[in-house]
């Protein structure tokens, strides 16, 4: 029997408003079902629980979730979207408006930090930066 892993994202009362807005960033995204405690949906084909478990928990960096992204545009398209009401943070972290936390990572970052001579360029490069910019990175 295979065991399926999924997040459950803890929130106080905002499950709810919370899939639905994750659902209006992500182009590939559907709430799958809801009752008033739990609301399951997908992103990009990955399943997600949202429950309202109440006011006891709050999310921290210590758990985030990460976007690849192949172009600029696409770097700025969740930038945008889910920082929007949140916070924005270095080596492109944030915090959207409910607290969760994600890493918008462009693809070549993998490339260039394996690569022994652009290394450490690159990561002298994303530590100046909030947002990740992929020209700059390249260029380092």
């Amino acid at each position: 029997m295979t065991h399926k892993l999924f997040p459950c994202l803890w929130f106080d009362r905002q499950a709810k408003a919370a899939a639905d807005y994750y659902c209006s960033v992500f182009k590939d995204s559907k709430i799958v079902s809801e009752n008033p405690m739990v609301v399951i949906f997908e992103l990009n084909s990955t399943k997600f629980m949202a429950l309202n478990g109440g006011p006891q928990y709050k999310f921290s960096p210590a758990n985030s979730y990460v976007i690849t992204c192949d172009t600029q545009e696409e770097i700025d398209h969740y930038w945008e979207k889910l920082g929007a009401g949140g916070t924005y943070n270095k080596c492109g972290w944030l915090d959207d408006k409910f607290g969760v936390s994600w890493q918008i990572v462009p693809t070549i970052l993998g490339q260039l930090m394996n690569d022994p001579e652009k290394a450490p360029k690159a990561m002298y490069a994303f530590m100046q930066m909030t947002k990740f910019d992929i020209e700059k990175l390249i260029n380092a």
